[in-house]
């Protein structure tokens, strides 16, 4: 045969049936007339080749055997789509990649056949809550962290990313994706609490962390081929301001505290301890009377964010907790919820109207952590003990304080007594006082 060309295209496409062809095509529909594709081969170019239908549609396809030895042939596209050139030059590549060992079929049915990014991001969720997938130290993914990520994958992913085939999502592509989270492109009316939630810098950076991961596991796991998010320069908070109290500020609260007589008694207490420990909102709230250890002066976490903990407090602290009463039915939780069984909840709104009544702008249950961590470094007291004293996970840290030394319950209690110092301290006789010796910043989370 000869050499594919837009004229020999135009010689071998099927002529329109016209008056003098009447006889032909009732022969065609009695079945005495080939309904059989017309092919031609390319002779320069050995595998490819023009392939009309009786109906006069045609395509530039390419044969082929795989690795295998097995014979292939694929479609490169319509004669209305491609020039005869054009066909060439595709052909040539698609059967230079056959000589490399590629399988353009294969290739092209995996594509139509590969995963999106919802896909992906259903897959980790069910497979992470059934536990058949593990997070950091080895360790399945807790509830409260698979809580998170279905928020996000719902609010951010899906509606932006979850339609992509993951194959087709490039650097470039989660880049512009986690732009669009900090303008505020996923924001959506909140439930029951009034306002939008708007995205921003955290949260956007937060999705994409949780992005890698997700694509880390399934490529892993080869259920895609790489991982879009590997590499990604996730938007910078650094220019945020970490909030933390003075000593002026937590006497402020404190007097708040003790003025606030129409407050829950159980949501004051878990306010307080937050400061005396630096614990997180939901260790304190989820906390049970039989974690706490008063002759180690601890409580023995059997799951927290970064898995089960020993956790030294200062006497302070363990005054506090062994003082709260046992509720109704001797709930198991150190601060009960005031109806039914469970834990209490409404202490983020109680914190608020405290610091309304204290003139306390910005203070949230991580500010009382954060000021925890701060006075104690104001104290000297060094960054693997203050990583110790809040539960850190970083190498060398934690294991260190399998069993608690006296180095930790001595910084636990001086840094608790600090603290109760300032909550039971009227304002004015500490408003003088510096809120930091030395200032250094301490990062936690």
């Amino acid at each position: 045969m000869a050499r594919i060309t837009k004229r020999l295209v135009d010689a071998l496409r099927p002529k329109k049936a016209g008056p003098s062809d009447l006889d032909v095509t009732r022969a065609r529909y009695a079945g005495r007339a080939s309904k059989k594709d017309v092919v031609a081969w390319d002779d320069e170019l050995r595998g490819f080749g023009i392939r009309f239908k009786p109906t006069g549609a045609g395509a530039y396809i390419i044969q082929y055997r795989n690795a295998e030895g097995r014979s292939k042939r694929l479609t490169l596209g319509s004669v209305a789509e491609l020039t005869a050139e054009e066909a060439r030059k595709l052909a040539r590549s698609k059967l230079s990649g056959v000589a490399q060992g590629g399988d353009p079929v294969e290739e092209k049915r995996a594509a139509r056949t590969a995963p999106t990014v919802a896909e992906i991001c259903d897959w980790y969720l069910e497979k992470a809550e059934g536990g058949e997938l593990l997070g950091r130290r080895r360790r399945p993914i807790a509830p409260k962290t698979l809580a998170l990520d279905r928020s996000r994958i719902e609010t951010h992913v899906r509606p932006l990313l979850g339609d992509r085939k993951v194959e087709s999502v490039s650097l470039a592509d989660i880049e512009r994706f986690q732009a669009d989270v900090v303008a505020g492109k996923t924001a959506k009316p909140r439930k029951g609490r009034g306002g939008i939630t708007t995205g921003g810098a955290g949260v956007a950076g937060r999705t994409v962390g949780m992005l890698h991961t997700i694509f880390e596991q399934a490529t892993r796991l080869h259920l895609i081929s790489h991982n879009p998010a590997k590499g990604v320069r996730k938007v910078s908070t650094d220019n945020k301001v970490e909030r933390r109290l003075s000593l002026g500020e937590i006497a402020l609260l404190g007097r708040a505290i003790r003025q606030a007589d129409e407050e829950s008694p159980v949501a004051l207490a878990a306010i307080r301890l937050m400061l005396l420990t630096g614990f997180r909102r939901m260790e304190v709230l989820t906390l049970e009377r039989g974690w706490i250890d008063p002759e180690a002066a601890c409580v023995r976490f059997p799951t927290t964010k970064s898995g089960a903990q020993l956790r030294a407090i200062g006497q302070p602290a363990l005054k506090l907790l062994l003082s709260q009463p046992g509720g109704q039915n001797e709930n198991l939780y150190v601060f009960p919820a005031e109806v039914g069984d469970g834990h209490f909840v409404g202490v983020v709104r109680i914190l608020q109207r405290l610091c309304l009544a204290a003139k306390l702008k910005e203070v949230t249950p991580h500010v009382l952590r954060h000021t925890f961590a701060s006075v104690a470094g104001d104290m000297g007291f060094s960054e693997l003990t203050i990583a110790g004293l809040l539960g850190h996970t970083g190498r060398g840290v934690t294991q260190r304080y399998v069993h608690l030394d006296k180095a930790l319950l001595l910084a636990a209690d001086k840094v608790a007594e600090e603290i109760e110092l300032a909550l039971d301290t009227a304002a004015e006789r500490r408003s003088t006082r510096p809120s930091a010796k030395g200032g250094r910043h301490v990062e936690f989370a």
